[in-house]
């Protein structure tokens, strides 16, 4: 299969061709591109586009979530501020834990 335009590839793998362009804006999948600017989805892109939607099934995820996934694989500095921000709240999560434990030792 020399590849399949968006039309065809979206009705292959269970996506509607807006969703495809979608993707591909959001970097999920990367279709080959003719000369002439058609997008060409081929069997690995037709495979990509099927596991994606296994992935999604499978750990309930919306599409922002994983388009937000690659921008932290891409970003390191996002990566880390996100990192950051979850370890604070991990922190103020186990001081309101170890507050609330004294404050039951007080009151008993």
């Amino acid at each position: 299969m020399d590849g399949l335009k968006v039309t065809e590839a979206a009705k292959r793998a269970g996506w509607s061709p807006r969703m495809l362009r979608y993707l591909e804006r959001f970097g999920l999948i990367a279709p080959h591109r003719t000369s002439a600017g058609y997008r060409l989805y081929g069997l690995r892109e037709l495979n990509q586009l099927r596991s994606l939607a296994e992935l999604r099934q499978r750990f309930d995820l919306e599409i922002c979530d994983l388009v937000f996934a690659c921008r932290l694989r891409r970003e390191p500095e996002l990566r880390k501020a996100v990192d950051g921000w979850l370890a604070g709240v991990d922190d103020l999560a186990w001081v309101e834990w170890e507050q609330r434990k004294h404050e039951r030792l007080l009151a008993a």
